[in-house]
C-alpha cells in the first residue's frame, strides 16, 4: 500500500492564544489522505476549514501537532525548505481566482512553471496542453478580464496543476459561479484529477458535489468527523 500523500497528526490552532476573546479553531484535527483520493471538506464559514488547508498547504503553522507532506516530515524545516516542498508538492485553488491581470490564460499557468525551473518552452507545452484539456485551446491569449468566471476558474485550476503536484487543496473553488457553470467548471477539475491520479482536499458547501468525492469529512467544533 502506498504511503499518504498528506497526514495531519492532533492539530490545534487557536487565534489570539492567552486572551479573554481568544478562538480556538481546530482542536486536535488529524487526517490522511491516500494517494488519488478525493476528499471533500464541508463546514461553515468561520469553521477554521480554511486554516486547516492553510496548515495542510504549509501557508501557516499550527500551535501543536504535525504535517507530513509528500513522504517529508514538515517540523524542522526552515522557510526556504518549506517553500521548496510547497511549490513542488501542492497546488492552490480559491474561490476567487486571483490570476494575474495584465498576463493572458497561457502566461498564468506557464508563469509558476518558471518560477521552479521548468524550461520556457517546456512550461508552454504544459499550459497548452492544460489549458486544451479545460476546453480553453482558443482562449490562450485572452486575459482575464476578457475570460468569463468559469473560464477564469479553470485557468486558475490549471495553474493549480501546472507544477505537476501530489496534493491539490481547494477552498470552495466553485463557491463564486453560478450552478450551472459550477457543474461544468467541477466537472474539468474532477476529470483532471482522476486522470493524473491526483490527491484532493476540496472544501465545499455543495453537499452535491461533496457527494461526488470518496469521503466526505465535517469540520465541526474544531474537530473533523465522518461525514
Amino acid at each position: 500500500m502506498s504511503d499518504p500523500v498528506l497526514v495531519l497528526d492532533g492539530l490545534q490552532k487557536t487565534y489570539n492564544a492567552g486572551t479573554p476573546g481568544e478562538i480556538a479553531v481546530l482542536r486536535g484535527v488529524s487526517l490522511s489522505l491516500a494517494p488519488g483520493e478525493v476528499v471533500a471538506l464541508v463546514a461553515p464559514s468561520g469553521s477554521g476549514k480554511s486554516t486547516l488547508l492553510h496548515i495542510a498547504g504549509l501557508l501557516d503553522v499550527a500551535d501543536a501537532g504535525h504535517v507530513s507532506l509528500a513522504g517529508q516530515v514538515v517540523a524542522g524545516l526552515g522557510d526556504r525548505a518549506r517553500t521548496a516542498l510547497r511549490r513542488q508538492a501542492v497546488g492552490f485553488i480559491y474561490q476567487f481566482h486571483h490570476l494575474l491581470p495584465e498576463f493572458s490564460a497561457l502566461e498564468n499557468v506557464v508563469l509558476p512553471q518558471l518560477a521552479n525551473g521548468v524550461t520556457a518552452t517546456a512550461a508552454r507545452a504544459r499550459a497548452e496542453e492544460l489549458l486544451g484539456s479545460v476546453g480553453l485551446s482558443e482562449r490562450l491569449d485572452h486575459r482575464p478580464a476578457a475570460l468569463s468566471g468559469g473560464e477564469q476558474q479553470r485557468v486558475a485550476f490549471c495553474r493549480a496543476l501546472a507544477n505537476q503536484p501530489h496534493l491539490l487543496l481547494a477552498d470552495e473553488p466553485t463557491g463564486n459561479l453560478d450552478p450551472a457553470t459550477s457543474e461544468t467548471v467541477f466537472d474539468a477539475m474532477m476529470a483532471q484529477v482522476r486522470d493524473t491520479g491526483l490527491s484532493a482536499l476540496i472544501a465545499t458547501h455543495n453537499p452535491d458535489l461533496a457527494a461526488r468525492m470518496d469521503r466526505v469529512l465535517r469540520l465541526e467544533d474544531g474537530r473533523l468527523i465522518d461525514g
